[in-house]
């Protein structure tokens, strides 16, 4: 096996008429171990090495999930991914799958592990932005967002305050903390931060779900991480909504760049799926047109808030009765 090859699988999610999985498979990955320094250098080497890749375009791939086989190809920059039915049922909660990249007489050359989600049937389902909604980073100053990248690691990285409180509140919604409603979390971030958002997620406690994050960038486009693919974000919520007709979603996102008119646009196409919307008010130069915003939200039947502090986001949704006062 070329050791060169590396296979990445991202968490998946669905049930078992349809299970999505994501990934990438690189010729060349820098090899990264986060080791939560508080030294600046150190966090710097450890950023600039998540964007040192090569992208292995269009090898074919093999899925093993629960003794299935399913084969697809890489598109030109090395992702991945496979969205099939599983031939048995497939139990609530984690499971894991297998990626294989394959040479052209079928020899694995690299070989990456993930976990698929699957969610218990419940009544709530959250989709949530990471950066500025979750975490404190600048998105719409790009110096800022690279100063906030580079001197801090995961593990040093300001959550908003209330913020693990509010989630985890919503995470046992009208259900039982062994039966959690599913997370996912959408950012225009890239798939070159997944680890890295993985570990300050797990570091403070917040819910675990699926991350769905932008297409992949090299070293040359570092400064631009973060500002790009916001087409690409409506498409991932909405195929999120489409793999779950039977939920109702609570969307949390912020008002640094796109999110209240994604989620207007959404909220227009699918109100019967929607039962609240959370925007957190950052940019006060924007608060007035994403009031507008809220406002064609709220005409669909839709619970609506704007709010700069989580606290206030927990009280509209103990008034709501979306968790208990």
């Amino acid at each position: 096996m070329k050791k060169s090859v590396s296979v990445k699988v991202y968490h998946g999610y669905g049930h078992t008429h349809n299970l999505v999985v994501y990934g990438h498979v690189f010729k060349f990955r820098a090899r990264t171990m986060q080791g939560f320094s508080n030294n600046l250098f150190v966090n710097i080497i450890h950023l600039l090495k998540l964007f040192v890749l090569k992208p292995y375009p269009h090898v074919q791939v093999r899925l093993t999930f629960n003794e299935q086989e399913v084969y697809h190809k890489t598109e030109y920059d090395g992702f991945f991914k496979f969205e099939w039915a599983a031939n048995k049922n497939v139990d609530a909660g984690w499971h894991g799958v297998k990626i294989e990249a394959l040479d052209k007489d079928g020899n694995m050359i690299g070989m990456g592990m993930g976990q698929i989600f699957v969610p218990h049937i419940t009544q709530f389902a959250f989709i949530s932005d990471i950066d500025d909604t979750v975490m404190v980073s600048h998105s719409a100053t790009i110096r800022r967002r690279l100063r906030e990248l580079f001197i801090k690691n995961p593990r040093t990285r300001k959550t908003f305050k209330d913020i693990y409180t509010h989630y985890t509140a919503l995470a046992i919604s009208h259900t039982t903390a062994d039966q959690p409603n599913p997370f996912f979390y959408v950012s225009s971030s890239e798939w070159n931060l997944y680890d890295y958002l993985v570990e300050i997620f797990s570091y403070n406690k917040l819910p675990d779900g699926a991350f769905l994050l932008n297409q992949i960038k090299q070293l040359r486009d570092l400064i631009k991480t973060g500002k790009t693919g916001h087409e690409g974000k409506l498409m991932r919520v909405m195929r999120i909504l489409d793999a779950f007709p039977n939920q109702k979603f609570v969307f949390f996102g912020d008002n640094t760049q796109k999110d209240p008119e994604i989620y207007t646009a959404i909220a227009e196409k699918y109100p019967k799926n929607i039962a609240a919307v959370y925007i957190r008010n950052i940019r006060k130069d924007m608060e007035a047109p994403t009031r507008v915003l809220l406002k064609r939200i709220a005409a669909q039947n839709i619970n609506t808030c704007l709010f700069e502090n989580s606290i206030d986001a927990i009280e509209h949704s103990k008034k709501i009765g979306l968790i208990e006062g």
